[in-house]
């Protein structure tokens, strides 16, 4: 997993909860890394469950929900870093449905070994996508924050529904409605 993806996540953890809570969580995880991050370093995401999940266990707060919360917070790393790339699209369902063929396609550019999810695009019509999120990392909550903020950037909003395909929640179908 790219370092980017660690450093944001323990700003959102000071942001959030302080630089306390961000010693508290390293040093309660077994991290390889010490929980030193580079931008462009690659990590195990083993690091990131470990982070996940004592921030959990002292918050009180679920992963998904903290994995909600961290995919709108990253999006705003999309919006200032990959500004050019959100105004080639028109609206949120236009540039959702080109995640896969555009968006990593250009995440790839930058990050050759970036590991990232594939989403498949079942139905498309000007109010409504259905997409098949597929990743070992289960890390679907983080998509719909991405996919939430999205709609926010467009002035549009969604109603969005999550169907586990796979318990575990490594294949996901995302039912989004336009409003």
């Amino acid at each position: 997993m790219k370092g980017i993806v660690f450093s944001e996540f323990l700003e959102l953890v000071e942001e959030k909860f302080g630089m306390e809570m961000v010693d508290k969580i390293i040093n309660e995880s077994n991290l390889e890394s010490g929980g030193a991050y580079t931008a462009v370093g690659t990590y195990a995401f083993s690091e990131m469950l470990q982070l996940l999940q004592s921030l959990s266990g002292n918050t009180g707060i679920s992963i998904d929900d903290l994995l909600l919360t961290y995919g709108e917070h990253f999006f705003k790393v999309l919006k200032e870093n990959y500004s050019d790339m959100l105004a080639a699209y028109n609206g949120p369902l236009e540039m959702l449905s080109s995640i896969e063929n555009h968006i990593h396609v250009e995440v790839k550019k930058i990050y050759p070994d970036a590991e990232l999810p594939t989403f498949e695009v079942l139905e498309k019509t000007k109010t409504r996508l259905v997409m098949i999120y597929t990743s070992s990392r289960a890390m679907h909550y983080f998509g719909l924050g991405l996919m939430n903020k999205t709609f926010e950037h467009f002035n549009s909003s969604a109603e969005i529904v999550l169907e586990k395909i796979n318990k575990d929640g490594t294949k996901v179908k995302f039912i989004i409605n336009k409003n």
